[in-house]
């Protein structure tokens, strides 16, 4: 006895052309945005030499910046105690 072989074909659904989710002129905006974050000068760190930006009066890396911070803390919490 012979076995029948079935062939079925399958066909994709056309594709339809996406929307866009996200307007052209903000995407645009956007992305000139991001291209002047790359353009910023990067300066070297007052304490440990490390590149960074500079972000208020000081050129701190964030390491040097957030020891800086934790040591203000720091003093903060011993003046109460002196008194």
């Amino acid at each position: 006895m012979g076995e029948a072989v079935w062939v079925i074909e399958m066909k994709r659904k056309p594709q339809t052309k996406a929307e866009a989710v996200v307007p052209a002129e903000l995407l645009e905006q956007a992305k000139r945005s991001v291209a002047t974050d790359l353009l910023k000068k990067t300066t070297h760190c007052s304490v440990c030499g490390a590149e960074t930006t500079a972000v208020g009066d000081e050129p701190l890396c964030w390491v040097c910046r957030r020891l800086k911070i934790s040591a203000w803390k720091e003093i903060e919490q011993q003046m109460p105690a002196q008194e």
